[in-house]
C-alpha cells in the first residue's frame, strides 16, 4: 500500500519533516517516491508547505495519507475535512425504553 507520511529530519530538538508519498513496507527514513512538501513545527509561525496539485493528484491516485498528514493537508485546503455521520447512521448501541 501507497501511504503518505512524514519523513523527519533536520536536529535534535529541532525537527523538520518532509510530507512524502512511500510505499508502506518502507523504513521511516528510507527512500521515497515523491516528496510532496515541508512541516517546520518549531520555527514561529508554523512553517507549513504543500504543494497542492501533486497531493490531489497523489489522492486522486488512492494514497492513504496518516493523522497527522491527513490534519495538515486539511489546513492547507488539498483536502476537505470528512463529514461526520448523524447518529442513525452510526453503530452503537441501542437505548432501552
Amino acid at each position: 500500500m501507497v501511504k503518505m507520511r512524514l519523513f523527519r529530519m533536520g536536529d535534535k530538538r529541532n525537527p523538520i519533516y518532509r510530507v512524502v508519498v512511500v510505499d508502506s513496507r518502507k523504513a521511516a527514513t528510507g527512500e521515497y517516491i515523491e516528496c510532496v512538501g515541508h512541516y517546520r513545527p518549531t520555527c514561529e509561525p508554523v512553517e507549513l508547505t504543500i504543494d497542492v496539485e501533486k497531493a490531489k493528484s497523489w489522492l486522486a491516485k488512492g494514497v492513504q495519507p496518516t493523522e497527522t498528514v491527513r490534519s495538515l493537508l486539511i489546513k492547507t485546503g488539498a483536502m476537505e475535512k470528512p463529514t461526520k455521520l448523524s447518529p442513525s447512521k452510526t453503530k452503537g448501541k441501542k437505548s432501552d425504553k
